[in-house]
């Protein structure tokens, strides 16, 4: 299985990849969060840092359970 750091970099940075197709689900205490892909702000070593209500939150990479672009699943933990 691909790291999911490997999968959100490559969103990024492959110019054939839109990012606005792609959303991420994460676990944020037990309950399911699904996020745009272009919410993310940056990724840095072992944390996506989202903007969440106006602040910088940092979520965990292993919290990412599914990458999905145009609602079907292209990645899954």
């Amino acid at each position: 299985m691909r790291p999911v750091q490997d999968v959100l970099n490559q969103i990024k940075w492959d110019k054939k990849l839109k990012p606005d197709e792609y959303a991420i689900e994460y676990l944020d205490f037990g309950k399911r969060v699904s996020i745009p892909y272009t919410a993310i702000k940056r990724v840095e070593g072992l944390f996506m840092i989202i903007d969440k209500n106006g602040e910088e939150t940092n979520i965990p990479l292993h919290r990412i359970r599914i990458v999905k672009q145009k609602g079907e699943i292209v990645w899954q933990r």
